[in-house]
């Protein structure tokens, strides 16, 4: 295996087995009841940080017949004009997590730094909600935001779907969605070692099984949750594994990370690899000696801090650019309406 990083392994240590234990159909009840007795809930009053932001909780409709998405809305307070949005979907395996843990990081480190809006996804959680409605909701949440951007103020064609493992995984499959729909234009795909394959067959999923914070018993656990019947069907639709996507073309400017020592090291890899040989844009950064999660789990060590940032420069560039956007400039070359100069045209980074 290769070997972890110095940093990273004494906080691996640190952590003991308990977090580490392993997710299992008989024990995924108990863990999804502990994850949401202890994982941090920030109120609205907590992510307005003493009036250096504006937050709404918002409840918006579904789709398909689906129930109602809630959305957590947060912006820098006093900016005028409308700001980009980074629509953020958290992470926790499809079984765990919430839209409210994610926040402050993502304010203190974006959205206040880079001038920028967030919208952070609720969406339902599997096995209680199986494939495809966490997807549906994700993409009722942005259909509606963007449909709403002046009332949000924010810039419906400047906007970056994000998130990590799970949620990345999700920002994936909601760009390939939107791509074949038709939907509102991506500007980007922020995709943080994202959990993109159901399949298990890759060399590092098995190479680093139980090593770091993952492992395939957990894996089959949480994908099996997520699908059901449809756990390892040949014919998997991409938008529930965007790793069974046989076509990557006319996707956004993707960033991709992941640690060497991690389980989603090689689909996270062929990812970046099957964009690039679509004929898309991606930047790929494989943390070395690192693990899933690592960031989060030693936030000070050295190479945490190169990669969150890597992000921060990766999105300040993808802004940047977009500036000098033409206005009305089709972003989505497979929306209606698309004619082939709008597809070869330099719109953004497509």
């Amino acid at each position: 295996m290769p070997p972890f990083d110095s940093e990273l392994s004494a906080a691996l240590e640190s952590l003991g087995n308990g977090p580490r234990e392993p997710v299992t159909p008989g024990n995924l009840a108990a863990r999804q009841e502990r994850d949401a007795a202890t994982r941090p809930r920030p109120t609205a009053e907590d992510l307005r940080a003493d009036g250096r932001f504006e937050v709404a909780e918002l409840t918006v409709p579904g789709l398909r017949d689906g129930p109602d998405v809630r959305l957590v809305s947060v912006r820098p307070a006093g900016r005028e004009g409308p700001l980009p949005l980074l629509y953020y979907m958290h992470g926790g395996a499809m079984i765990m997590g919430n839209a409210w843990s994610v926040l402050p990081r993502i304010l203190r480190e974006w959205a206040l730094p880079l001038d920028m809006a967030v919208i952070s996804v609720e969406y339902r959680l599997a096995p209680r909600t199986r494939y495809p409605g966490p997807l549906e909701d994700c993409y009722a949440g942005l259909l509606w935001a963007t449909g709403h951007a002046a009332e949000l103020g924010i810039d419906a064609d400047r906007v970056i779907v994000g998130g990590k493992s799970a949620g990345g995984g999700l920002a994936a499959a909601l760009a390939l969605l939107v791509r074949d729909r038709g939907g509102p234009g991506i500007l980007g795909q922020l995709l943080l070692c994202p959990m993109l394959d159901d399949r298990g067959r890759t060399f590092s999923s098995h190479q680093m099984s139980g090593l770091g914070m993952w492992d395939l018993i957990s894996h089959e656990t949480v994908w099996e949750a997520l699908l059901g019947d449809g756990y390892g069907a040949a014919d998997l639709s991409p938008y529930a594994a965007p790793a069974r996507a046989t076509d990557l073309s006319g996707l956004p400017p993707a960033f991709i990370d992941v640690g060497s020592a991690e389980m989603f090291r090689d689909e996270d890899v062929a990812y970046a690899n099957a964009i690039w040989q679509s004929g898309g844009q991606a930047e790929l950064h494989v943390w070395p000696g690192a693990y899933h999660g690592f960031d989060g789990l030693a936030p000070k060590a050295a190479i945490s801090i190169d990669a969150r940032d890597a992000r921060t420069r990766w999105l300040r560039r993808l802004l940047a650019h977009s500036r000098s956007t033409v206005p009305g400039c089709l972003r989505n070359p497979r929306a209606p309406g698309a004619k082939a100069v709008d597809i070869a045209y330099p719109c953004g980074e497509w």
